[in-house]
């Protein structure tokens, strides 16, 4: 079953910035290109850490106010991220204020694999890097999302075709696939229960797909069968021991 690649949704003219780029800089790259953060990189094109606007902010948020009184400074007494914001804030380079390492992205990555990075994450952008580490673009969560846009029309003859008639074997009319705003709901009857599992499975992992409402019937309960009774065959066999 094909899936939509990063490749063929990120933005390959990135805006970034080097290692000793000047703080001032940096502020005005993200402001001209009015984007919320992009990539660091080396000599060598790798990146080497990522820039938000939030650690821009972080010098702002740190500097004394001028009306309190004066403490003693003392490091030890810093956790690591009270630390890191106070270097932040300090910081006169980009490498200074980069948050590193980066979270990055291959360009053969599927937009499943990249959502679920960038919520695992919780990032909003993954610099998209080749197989030697450097940056060939970016993606953002706006990118990811366009999945969804995903006409139903087209999910649905993605489900016809990838799923019931190739993966599983069966027949376009024998299992009903109806899609409305991305909803996929399966009608009919298939043989067994754990092809049922499967073919919902594989429904949900499709491009575009918000939700799966599981309307199949089946003629044999082979889900209580004993290990050396539950002889599977078939290509959505492999399927299910993926589940």
């Amino acid at each position: 079953m094909k899936h939509s690649k990063v490749g063929s949704v990120m933005t390959s003219d990135v805006v970034c910035a080097e290692y000793g780029t000047p703080f001032k800089e940096v502020a005005r790259l993200l402001a001209e290109h009015r984007i919320s953060g992009l990539p660091v990189v080396d000599e060598d094109g790798k990146v080497v850490g990522v820039i938000s606007e939030t650690d821009l902010m972080a010098r702002q948020a740190e500097t004394p106010d001028p009306w309190e009184p004066e403490h003693r400074f003392r490091w030890r007494q810093l956790t690591p991220s009270r630390r890191a914001r106070h270097a932040k804030a300090e910081a006169r380079t980009a490498g200074q204020l980069m948050s590193h390492p980066a979270v990055t992205a291959h360009s053969d990555a599927t937009i499943v694999e990249a959502a679920r990075l960038m919520a695992h994450r919780r990032v909003e952008r993954l610099p998209v890097v080749d197989e030697e580490e450097r940056l060939v673009g970016i993606v953002t969560r706006r990118d990811v999302l366009q999945v969804f846009l995903r006409p139903d029309a087209e999910i649905r003859a993605a489900i016809v075709d990838e799923v019931l008639a190739r993966a599983m074997w069966l027949s376009p009319h024998q299992i009903g696939v109806d899609v409305h705003q991305g909803v996929v709901t399966l009608t009919g009857q298939m043989d067994r229960r754990s092809e049922v599992t499967t073919a919902v499975h594989m429904c949900r992992q499709t491009d575009g797909v918000v939700a799966v409402v599981d309307e199949l019937t089946y003629r044999f309960d082979d889900s209580r069968l004993r290990p050396d009774e539950n002889a599977m065959h078939g290509v959505a066999d492999d399927w299910l021991r993926k589940l």
